[in-house]
């Protein structure tokens, strides 16, 4: 399987992530991704390639062109303003009332373009966002050219990223991008199977109103597990995309057994739906040792999970979200996709 990975992820090293109440050492980081690597060259998973460059006409499909530029001008506008520290936002609008509008002060933008506090822009922020979307695309590409299975290693991950809202480590929608490329490549269904611990909020975002592409995430119960807000069953899609977005909660402690009961069910609805291609948000926060998380999944149960949904039967792009602060954070990844290639190769 090739693994699409970038140098650029290092740009994006924070020091700092509001947690508790304090400021802490980041939960992500790049020894994220380190970990996984290692883990993957052990495993023989080797072929390892940069990513191909885009422009962003594919984001521009899914993300706000305001929100876009902010990104990109963020950290020179906040050194502008005389600030020398990692920039988080301070003030956020009240469930983005009607009247909201991006305002000119560099504290406000960030406030107003955040869902959450706990993730700061630093130097090197939008251009490890922008490598880690042109390894999605470049997996894309890598299937529409006939090949049944690729892993993009994406960092920053991406499913909290919304149309115009970063947060939870996350700044561009890397698995719904790699989604529109592959429509934009010519097929005409493509699901995204989000199995990180965390609700996929930014994905269900940018696609509730869609029908071409069906979303289902496997998440902690939103009234206990960021991101709160969003990821409850009654959440089924918008307008065209009503019956297209599919949540399955579940509650602390959910082991193996519970977990593929939910896996199967997104499964099937995948199946129904006649999705051509899978994007594949792993996020393997799911772990029982997680930090940040409250499942309890062990290390043999992510190929169980990879081998699962290699029974699709379509080809597989594995893009890379969370799963934070162990050394298995490697195997898990390893073992997603040796169950993908066992069944689906």
């Amino acid at each position: 399987m090739r693994v699409i990975y970038s140098e650029d992820h290092k740009l994006r090293d924070a020091k700092t992530e509001l947690h508790g109440g304090e400021l802490v050492k980041p939960f992500e980081g790049p020894f994220r991704v380190e970990w996984i690597r290692a883990a993957l060259k052990e495993k023989g998973f080797d072929d390892e390639v940069a990513p191909r460059r885009y422009d962003l006409t594919v984001p521009l499909k899914l993300h706000d062109a305001g929100y876009l530029q902010f990104l990109e001008t963020v950290w020179e506008r906040w050194l502008s303003a005389g600030f020398t520290t990692e920039a988080i936002p301070i003030s956020l609008p009240v469930r983005r009332s009607y009247y909201a509008r991006p305002p000119h002060n560099i504290d406000g933008l960030l406030g107003y373009y955040a869902n959450s506090v706990e993730t700061s822009i630093t130097e090197g922020t939008y251009e490890a966002a922008i490598a880690a979307k042109d390894c999605a695309m470049t997996g894309a590409d890598y299937l529409g050219e006939g090949h049944r299975l690729a892993f993009a290693l994406c960092r920053p991950p991406g499913h909290h990223a919304g149309i115009d809202l970063f947060g939870g480590y996350c700044f561009l929608n890397n698995a719904a991008i790699a989604a529109q490329r592959m429509l934009d490549n010519g097929a005409r269904k493509v699901a995204i199977l989000d199995v990180d611990f965390h609700h996929g909020n930014g994905t269900q975002d940018v696609t509730y109103e869609r029908d071409d592409i069906f979303f289902a995430s496997l998440h902690g119960e939103p009234d206990d597990a960021f991101p709160y807000f969003w990821g409850h069953r009654e959440e089924t899609g918008k307008g065209r995309g009503e019956g297209y977005n599919a949540n399955f909660p579940m509650p602390r402690n959910t082991a193996w057994p519970a977990y593929s009961e939910a896996l199967e069910a997104a499964l099937k609805r995948i199946a129904a739906f006649g999705a051509e291609a899978l994007v594949l948000s792993l996020g393997v926060d799911t772990f029982e040792k997680d930090p940040i998380s409250f499942f309890r999944l062990k290390t043999p149960d992510f190929r169980t999970m990879g081998a699962r949904v290699a029974g699709l039967g379509i080809p597989v792009l594995t893009v890379m979200e969370g799963g934070y602060g162990v050394h298995e954070i490697g195997d898990n990844v390893a073992n997603v996709l040796i169950g993908l290639e066992e069944d689906g190769a």
